[in-house]
């Protein structure tokens, strides 16, 4: 399929169709990210004197054509009057006067408001633009709190900072508050998560995805109650993650396999014992057959001179930037983590179709292929196994590499980047990724 496709239509309206409303039907295939409308009409006349001295003097409206446009279900997206010659609509971002959402397939229609047409009648020329998805590398923090809990900005601050980290995406996660997607700012280039930190004296959880995981209140006494909460919010589409396991006075003390959720957050802000013993904890369940996906957070409140929005980033390969595209590729453990923005890029993959997270039958495939960017001299990068670590590189330079790595056993494999970040410190994560897994017969 094409990366898009371009309908166009003219339609002409004669004095009669004045003060009625009209539908112009057309068809959206599926795995569609967005659509945009322009269309153009002649709406002014101009009174035309070519005598001593050329003049063109803009006389009032002779036509004013409206625009709106309704989804397959029948709901009204927008309406924008005549105010807008062009509008656009997508999961992450739509046009004012229009609601963001998923591009649903089926029919679609443009409404057409004929609020003034002139006695010799109008063309109406439409083009209408249909984008589709394709994957992308996307940027985000996933762990991020406003000042509705204990942070500082609000929410337009948060997504402005954003922008300003480059990155593509963050999540807002307020202890125990809910926050709907149509109360979240749009600002251009950024997506905003709805989300919510479940914090209980028991752990930690974000909810993502949806505008009230759960009815109750947040607090419970059993792990009844907490097994409805969750429950709750995974029928209702939330992705769930475990939050800092081993987080000293907020550690997650039920036990993993009490309730359901999606991804383990092994890296909350800057490295250190409690994000260590909690990719310990992820390589340990990997190990046992377990196929978790990870998930990193900065657990943004304020700036200091270690904690910032996007230390760790979450690089995620996602469809589309929308909501539930990000939140999908997640869940299928399409991403790696990095210690900001800036730090090394990574592709890995089989092929061209298999990538991060997914899996292949052994016999098939007992290699994959890797490629690190943004490297530094020092840098180590090691190959993690169920029942193996091995450094594979060392960096002399600046620069970057590649290499096809061979399965001695099915399992899984995940690369990691060591780092230096200061003299005489241990080397730590740069980067950490999900694995591919590679399933015995």
């Amino acid at each position: 399929m094409d990366a898009a496709d371009i309908i166009l239509f003219e339609k002409e309206f004669d004095h009669d169709h004045e003060g009625a409303y009209y539908t112009i039907p057309f068809h959206v295939d599926p795995n569609a990210e967005s659509i945009r409308i322009k269309y153009d009409y002649q709406r002014f006349g101009f009174d035309q004197d070519f005598g001593d001295h050329s003049e063109a003097t803009l006389e009032p409206e002779i036509n004013i054509i409206d625009l709106g446009l309704i989804a397959p279900d029948g709901e009204q997206i927008g309406a924008s009057g005549s105010n807008k010659t062009e509008i656009y609509v997508s999961e992450a971002m739509a046009t004012p006067g229009y609601t963001p959402c998923i591009i649903q397939p089926g029919e679609w229609e443009i409404l057409v408001g004929a609020y003034k047409i002139h006695p010799d009648g109008v063309k109406v020329f439409y083009e209408v633009t249909v984008a589709y998805k394709e994957r992308r590398l996307l940027k985000g923090d996933l762990h991020t709190h406003t000042f509705a809990s204990d942070g500082i900005h609000s929410v337009e601050e948060l997504a402005w900072k954003a922008k300003r980290h480059d990155l593509d995406f963050i999540a807002i996660t307020d202890h125990n508050q809910m926050i709907s997607r149509v109360a979240l700012p749009q600002v251009e280039g950024i997506t905003l998560i709805p989300g919510i930190e479940w914090t209980h004296y028991q752990g930690h959880a974000n909810f993502l995805g949806v505008d009230k995981p759960f009815d109750s209140c947040f607090a419970t006494n059993t792990l009844e109650e907490t097994q409805n909460i969750f429950k709750a919010a995974h029928e209702r589409g939330a992705l769930i993650t475990v939050n800092h396991p081993y987080e000293g006075g907020c550690e997650f003390k039920y036990d993993l396999q009490s309730l359901p959720f999606d991804c383990l957050e092994i890296w909350n802000g800057p490295m250190r014992e409690s994000n260590l013993k909690a990719v310990g904890l992820w390589q340990a369940l990997l190990s046992s057959g377990k196929k978790i996906p990870a998930c990193a957070g900065s657990d943004y409140h304020r700036d200091t001179p270690f904690i910032f929005l996007g230390g760790p980033t979450t690089c995620v390969f996602a469809d589309s930037n929308g909501v539930s595209d990000i939140l999908a590729a997640l869940k299928a453990g399409h991403a790696y983590f990095i210690f900001a923005p800036d730090g090394p890029e990574l592709e890995m993959k089989i092929n061209e179709d298999i990538i991060l997270g997914d899996s292949v039958k052994w016999s098939e495939h007992d290699w994959f292929e890797f490629e690190l960017t943004n490297l530094l001299a020092g840098d180590k990068i090691r190959v993690i196994s169920g029942h193996d670590s091995q450094v594979v590189w060392d960096a002399p330079t600046n620069g970057s590499f590649k290499m096809t790595y061979t399965m001695e056993k099915p399992g899984f494999a995940r690369v990691e980047v060591l780092r230096a970040f200061l003299p005489g410190l241990p080397l730590l994560p740069a980067l950490i990724s999900n694995p591919i897994y590679f399933d015995p017969e």
